[in-house]
């Protein structure tokens, strides 16, 4: 099963487990943690994060609960442990009024270029952590990130967020953000090989420092923290 995201305190300094009771991750290589109860995941100070999942799986609700992300803003959001938020939303958000007027897959490449130029801005010079929202499904993508990371001098660590596509297409539908079926279908089978190759053995290239597979019950119950 994977219910919504709605366990999260919206406060996420807030937590809902005592600190001395904290079953801390610290990620590396590949932590498959769906199944397994976990409280906390904790990177260095630096790390670059890719929070990734297929459309309508909760990447932007899980942002907003963890790190207190506004999905009605339209700018990158700063979040706990002095970490910045990018979400591809908040690029969407500041061309809406532009150009809604257009149909929004005629103007969707405007949105990856500002959300992918805001991401190596924020590598480049934010000072704490980064926090990526990312389809992840796009091998050329991932690999671009991870170099962009490796070249400021950061980790890259991925946090996928694995629901059932009949739940995340629900998802998409109440949201009101839907991409098109046979888009979604795409992403599903990328989705499902990616994971398929990690289970084998064969993860990601250039191999970021960790990847952590969640469920929706996993990331319902987690926090995310950076630390020296």
């Amino acid at each position: 099963m994977n219910p919504p995201l709605d366990s999260l305190p919206l406060n996420p300094a807030e937590s809902i487990f005592p600190e001395s009771d904290s079953d801390i991750v610290r990620p590396r290589a590949v932590d498959d943690l769906r199944g397994r109860p976990t409280r906390e995941l904790r990177y260095p100070a630096s790390a670059a994060v890719l929070f990734a999942g297929i459309p309508g799986a909760g990447k932007s609700t899980a942002l907003r609960r963890l790190f207190g992300s506004d999905p009605d803003a339209e700018q990158a959001i700063p979040g706990p442990d002095r970490s910045v938020v990018l979400d591809s939303i908040h690029a969407r958000n500041a061309w809406r009024r532009r150009l809604a007027w257009l149909p929004y897959p005629l103007w969707r490449p405007v949105v990856h270029v500002v959300h992918f130029g805001r991401i190596w801005v924020a590598l480049r010079d934010h000072t704490g952590p980064v926090v990526i929202h990312d389809c992840g499904t796009i091998g050329f993508t991932r690999r671009m990130l991870t170099r962009w990371a490796v070249r400021h001098g950061r980790e890259m660590h991925m946090v996928l967020l694995d629901v059932p596509a009949t739940v995340a297409r629900a998802g998409q539908y109440a949201r009101g953000r839907r991409v098109g079926l046979l888009s979604f279908h795409w992403h599903v089978w990328r989705w499902r090989r990616m994971l398929g190759r990690l289970e084998a053995g064969a993860g990601p290239r250039p191999a970021p420092a960790s990847v952590v597979v969640v469920d929706r019950v996993g990331v319902d119950r987690l926090r995310v923290r950076f630390a020296a």
